[in-house]
């Protein structure tokens, strides 16, 4: 792991193609990637405190500000609390306690588990059905699941909207991207994509459309069009984020990749356009804390009304927590502490979005660089996958969880260099050891 990778890359910006080359030290590409885990799980369990609290109902108005941190959590639109927290504050399991797997961060194990397994740069859509139906429970054989000290066992299979569909397809035989086709599923335009393939994007470092390659099937298991458009981003984002120019800051860095990531989305869909609204609208705004101003605007433009072709269906829409996420990771600046607490207090899914995020700058950051953000030393760096999935391997029998941050980057960078050495697009890359 002391070796130095150099590859030979192209890096996909609005226009036009430009040639560079990046020099990436695996060891160090370990301790990012452990950030990437790290980050998403301290950002997917505090989100979760605050998930579907304030969706913008005159149930759940009005919505959180930054008043409400550190205060009591409300109940969620379903009319439950959450069973890990009573506060709206950071979540941290310690040293020692595994991170329960969630779907922020299980499904993308289970694609790093059947690279591994495959030997493969890109999976099958046989492959990956495969894998789902072998790690997922379906309704019917999902084990009981207890949320509260005081409510009955029900079964929980950790699937939910479009996701759930497209097992129930792939049960019956049917494969991606079939399984997110809108005649099939009514949900292809959901949040759950969004939050299942940003790995894909570090699996493919300064290269988009290599990314976008081994991250196509992946996506169309759940998500078509705009839905799809929208996971596109993010992997753009994260394939981006390992070419650093360290004559900038990490907020320089973030606004630099949030903007080229654009070249993605179709300029005529309304991701592109919320993305251009949330950013003028940042921009525009003298108090560069006022993140409230920009989410009641969101709220009034695209879940009041019908505007720039989005159509508000449901919270966990793709696009309603596509625009929260941008607040949060402008008005975050580039700062993981701060990104994480205002996606928590947005609203909507806000579970996913802050996951994202998390994953993003904590990459970025390094397991250190996190630790040192948070001020806490002691935080746990092992995971529970079978919280949520099952038969993985136990790569850690003599502790609690079945694996650790350590040993997932380890792996991911044996799948890179698979990924790097048998794609299709090897021929643009040079990799000298």
């Amino acid at each position: 792991m002391k070796k130095s990778l150099m590859l030979l890359v192209f890096l996909w910006f609005s226009s036009p193609i430009i040639a560079n080359e990046i020099k990436i030290n695996k060891q160090d590409y370990v301790k990012q990637l452990e950030g990437f885990w790290l980050g998403q799980s301290i950002a997917n369990w505090t989100g979760l405190i605050t998930e579907m609290d304030k969706i913008g109902t005159p149930e759940t108005l009005p919505f959180y500000t930054d008043e409400d941190w550190g205060k009591p959590d409300q109940k969620a639109f379903w009319g439950e609390y959450v069973p890990h927290a009573s506060i709206i504050d950071f979540y941290f399991e310690r040293r020692g306690t595994p991170w329960g797997a969630d779907d922020d961060t299980d499904i993308e194990y289970m694609y790093l588990h059947l690279h591994k397994l495959h030997k493969t740069p890109k999976l099958t859509a046989s492959e990956i059905r495969d894998g789902w139906l072998s790690h997922t429970y379906s309704d019917i054989d999902a084990p009981l699941f207890k949320k509260f000290s005081d409510s009955k066992p029900q079964k929980e299979n950790f699937l939910w909207v479009s996701n759930e569909r497209a097992r129930t397809l792939m049960e019956q035989g049917m494969l991606p991207p079939q399984t997110s086709q809108p005649e099939n599923n009514p949900h292809y335009n959901m949040i759950d994509a969004q939050l299942t393939t940003e790995l894909f994007g570090l699996m493919a470092p300064g290269n988009i459309a290599l990314a976008l390659e081994i991250a196509e099937l992946p996506i169309s298991i759940s998500a078509s069009r705009e839905a799809a458009a929208i996971a596109n981003y993010y992997i753009a984002m994260h394939s981006l984020a390992s070419v650093v120019d360290k004559s900038r800051t990490i907020k320089q860095h973030v606004f630099s990749i949030a903007e080229q990531a654009t070249s993605v989305l179709p300029k005529n869909s309304f991701p592109f356009k919320m993305y251009k609204f949330i950013k003028q609208h940042y921009e525009q705004n003298p108090d560069k804390s006022d993140w409230e101003s920009t989410r009641d605007a969101v709220y009034k433009r695209y879940q009041l009304q019908v505007n720039d072709g989005y159509h508000y269906k449901e919270p966990y829409d793709a696009g309603i927590n596509f625009a929260a996420s941008l607040i949060s990771l402008f008005y975050g600046k580039g700062d993981i502490v701060e990104t994480i607490r205002i996606g928590s207090l947005v609203g909507w899914d806000s579970d996913n979005p802050t996951a994202t995020w998390g994953g993003l700058l904590g990459f970025m950051l390094g397991k250190q660089g996190i630790k040192d953000a948070f001020n806490k030393q002691d935080i746990s760096s092992t995971y529970w996958i079978h919280r949520t999935r099952r038969n993985f391997p136990d790569y850690t029998p003599n502790q609690l969880g079945e694996d650790s941050f350590e040993l997932m980057a380890e792996r991911t960078i044996k799948v890179i260099d698979v990924i790097l050495s048998q794609s299709s697009a090897s021929q643009f890359w040079k990799i000298q050891y």
